[in-house]
């Protein structure tokens, strides 16, 4: 079983052609410029987003939070009112049901793309998922990755995954500590595994403020060298927790500036 927090049944910006996204709850990280913030922690019962909802979509079963999906208006109060970076708006399922999710839209998408949180938390699960999308749908499976998972460990997904997605957010190791909460070394070990083994679709980097993002992208182009997309994406305030707001700002890179951190590189075609 693994807990998914939203499906995006069509979506063009995960992947190559029409893909359907799968968000799985949860992360290791906690991005100071993360803009689904919700997604980092597991629900803890609380119950405060309960008293927040507008139409009783939320209700307390058993000592859990339970979420009325039919009913709900994504008005999203319990997301704001939640002190534990989480969300009660998340569905439990097991491979089959997921698959059978997928089942419905497959005539409409050319694949499917795992994201988060940090998807890879459920690797075993991503596997099983992956291995029957693959022999009974024909689709291709993407997997969109903070690179915290040793992949080189895990061959098992890394074989019967297409193509990764990976986030390299800062190459410097102690604005990686410092942005994340983490060290990038095994970010750095699989964005240099992925390229050999030819799995690695796009690497992304956020361009935010009061980061080095000049050596951050300048070393990650280097690396790469043209081997694979490298999409910059810019930093923009919304979702994004207090903390985040504090040293970032709220005002991010405009076109101008993000055409200029392109020059860096010379990958002025994946703009």
């Amino acid at each position: 079983m693994a807990l998914v927090n939203k499906i995006i049944p069509f979506s063009c910006i995960d992947g190559p052609g029409n893909r359907t996204a799968i968000f799985f709850q949860g992360c290791n990280l906690r991005c100071t410029y993360c803009h689904n913030p919700e997604t980092i922690n597991m629900c803890t019962n609380c119950g405060k987003c309960v008293l927040t909802c507008p139409v009783e979509a939320l209700k307390i079963e058993d000592k859990k939070v339970v979420w009325n999906k039919d009913i709900c208006v994504e008005c999203d109060n319990c997301i704001k009112t939640c002190e534990n970076l989480s969300t009660p708006k998340t569905i439990e399922y097991s491979v089959e049901e997921l698959f059978e999710e997928i089942k419905k839209i497959r005539p409409f998408i050319q694949g499917i793309t795992v994201s988060g949180g940090e998807c890879t938390l459920n690797a075993d699960f991503l596997v099983k998922l992956f291995t029957k999308v693959k022999r009974e749908l024909n689709l291709t499976c993407f997997v969109d990755t903070n690179g915290t998972l040793d992949l080189s460990q895990r061959e098992d997904l890394v074989n019967i995954t297409d193509k990764f997605m990976l986030d390299v957010k800062c190459m410097d190791k102690d604005e990686h500590i410092k942005i994340t909460g983490k060290k990038n070394e095994i970010v750095i070990k699989n964005l240099h595994y992925l390229l050999e083994k030819d799995k690695l679709h796009e690497v992304r980097t956020v361009v935010a403020p009061n980061l080095n993002n000049e050596y951050t992208i300048k070393e990650v182009a280097k690396i790469i060298d043209n081997k694979c997309r490298y999409k910059l994406n810019a930093y923009r305030k919304y979702g994004v927790r207090k903390e985040g707001l504090e040293l970032h700002g709220e005002v991010g890179p405009n076109e101008e500036e993000m055409k200029n951190f392109y020059n860096y590189t010379d990958i002025s075609n994946n703009i």
